[in-house]
């Protein structure tokens, strides 16, 4: 039996879930979530719990039952604690700013490149070389953070770029010359 998919999600005070056919919808202090699952899965609330179970131990059964019980928790989490991902810009005049809800960066193109976030996301810039994105659902804010991470990826010779705070960049040796006879 799946290790993950077996295990019970606690469903937190203030967060109320809801079971609509193979539809859930999970609202809690930081919003409102709703994703439609694979029809087969069992899901069942009970006692504050949110359980799922599988229908058979068919190979695809197997692969949906850990699945199906992590983006519920996903959600769940996303509801009450949110999701954040951080980018650091490296580069000597790059940097970023907001203009209202927008996203600003100047990272060394003829023009500025502006990134509006979708409903529900949410983009601080502490400092000009810093950019944190923020949200309910784990998988627009990681979406979103690619995107922005997507416009100036990280260089392997100088590492100037726009990186996940925790990346580490593979750093190559530049050219070493030609030797003189």
């Amino acid at each position: 039996m799946s290790r993950i998919g077996k295990q019970p999600i606690a469903v937190p005070q203030g967060v109320e879930v809801k079971m609509e056919g193979s539809v859930i919808s999970v609202k809690g202090p930081k919003g409102q979530l709703q994703r439609t699952l694979n029809p087969e899965m069992k899901v069942t609330v009970e006692n504050g719990q949110i359980l799922v179970a599988r229908p058979s131990d068919e190979k695809n059964h197997r692969a949906l039952h850990g699945l199906t019980r992590t983006l519920i928790a996903n959600m769940v989490q996303g509801v009450t604690n949110g999701f954040e991902k951080s980018l650091d810009i490296v580069g000597v005049g790059y940097r970023a700013a907001k203009q209202g809800k927008k996203l600003v960066l100047t990272i060394g193109y003829s023009h500025p490149i502006e990134i509006e976030p979708e409903a529900g996301l949410e983009i601080e810039v502490p400092n000009p070389n810093k950019i944190v994105v923020k949200g309910a659902d784990k998988e627009k804010v990681g979406q979103l953070a690619a995107n922005i991470r997507f416009v100036r990826p990280p260089e392997p010779y100088k590492g100037k770029g726009i990186k996940y705070t925790d990346e580490r960049i593979r750093m190559k040796v530049g050219k070493a010359g030609t030797k003189k006879k």
